[in-house]
């Protein structure tokens, strides 16, 4: 790969590492936020590679489906494992609820607490 696709696939992973706990984003909506035109294939090709150091769990598909299903260096029960941990629960068909859980970097500073 070249020098600036390896940039870019560090822009994902900074984004990646910004989803809060109990949160998810798709691949769609990292590629629409960064800075260059990045396809949400390319932020999986990045995810395939991801470090460590960033919450891989906490990327989905666009219908909230498990990133594991097509990532076959992966357990199938990781992922949905590590979400459940974080308070994230599951529908019947093993899909998430995105109007739930799914993190909008813009609506960070709004408070959930009761007055």
């Amino acid at each position: 790969m070249n020098q600036k696709g390896t940039s870019l696939w560090h822009e994902v992973y900074a984004m990646v590492r910004r989803i809060p706990r109990g949160r998810v984003m798709n691949y769609g909506q990292i590629a629409m936020l960064l800075k260059h035109p990045l396809s949400a294939r390319a932020v999986g090709w990045a995810m395939h590679q991801c470090p460590d150091t960033a919450p891989w769990h906490r990327v989905v598909n666009v219908n909230g489906g498990l990133s594991t299903a097509v990532l076959e260096s992966f357990s199938l029960g990781l992922q949905r494992h590590l979400l459940e941990t974080e308070g994230i629960r599951f529908r019947k068909n093993g899909l998430l609820d995105m109007k739930r859980y799914r993190w909008d970097p813009k609506q960070c500073c709004t408070s959930s607490k009761k007055k």
